[in-house]
């Protein structure tokens, strides 16, 4: 079991038994150790121990480019009603965040990414968020593997041929069943639209992800001018 030990805006991954050696001083973590204990190192600087959560897979996660948003997790966990004991099919694994998420809900997700590499890390991101008996990380195109994978409670794609994927739909998804798309252009959006239409899903709607942090300060309270509101658009249809 991984933990996370923080002191003030410092974060440390550690396995029960390993050592974190900084300028803090060094420290030992017992092979008990429990999320919610103090631990000390030999200077006594205090380090807190805590479980991971999805916020820190996605902070601690091994990129291998631009990982989902948590923001946009959660409009696709709010538009599907994805649930433990759920099937997911996704594609476009990336970092995996996603597919963490969903797995330690109590799903079961089956992910494929086309780069192998990209692959192999997803696998070890799986190790580290204690999901990998949920999510079965598989190398290679969503699309040579359609015929073969049954039906699926919700379909997840972030792929630029997202709208090839929808097509299928209606043979891939069980009656109810719920797909979902990330795109980060309008062009791929519409040609998902369309084939979402064509194949008869219902309530199709397409959002654009846009979040403002707020700042307080002594002077007042503004949305701030820092960072990049806009992350993507989400497509959601249905299979009747």
């Amino acid at each position: 079991m991984t933990v996370l030990l923080v002191h003030g805006d410092r974060e440390y991954l550690r396995e029960p038994g390993e050592e974190l050696q900084t300028d803090l001083g060094v420290l030992d973590v017992p092979e008990d150790v429990t999320p919610g204990e103090t631990l000390e190192t030999h200077l006594g600087e205090p380090f807190e121990v805590r479980g991971l959560r999805g916020p820190d897979l996605f902070n601690h996660f091994e990129r291998t480019g631009a990982p989902m948003m948590p923001r946009d997790v959660g409009l696709i966990v709010g538009h599907t009603g994805v649930a433990a004991g759920d099937r997911v099919l996704d594609a476009g694994t990336g970092t995996g965040v996603l597919s963490a998420y969903l797995g330690r809900m109590g799903a079961q997700v089956t992910t494929f990414e086309q780069d192998p590499e990209f692959a192999g890390v997803a696998r070890e991101n799986m190790e580290l968020a204690d999901v990998a008996d949920a999510v079965d990380v598989r190398a290679g195109d969503v699309l040579d593997h359609l015929d073969d994978l049954g039906a699926f409670d919700v379909l997840t794609l972030d792929t630029a041929d997202a709208a090839d994927v929808v097509a299928r739909a209606p043979d891939l998804l069980v009656p109810g069943g719920f797909v979902a798309v990330y795109s980060p252009f309008v062009e791929q959006t519409r040609e998902t639209v369309e084939a979402a239409r064509e194949v008869g899903l219902t309530d199709v709607r397409t959002l654009e992800t846009i979040q403002r942090r707020m700042d307080f300060d002594e002077r007042g309270s503004r949305p701030s001018t820092a960072g990049v509101g806009h992350t993507g658009y989400l497509t959601f249809g249905r299979r009747t």
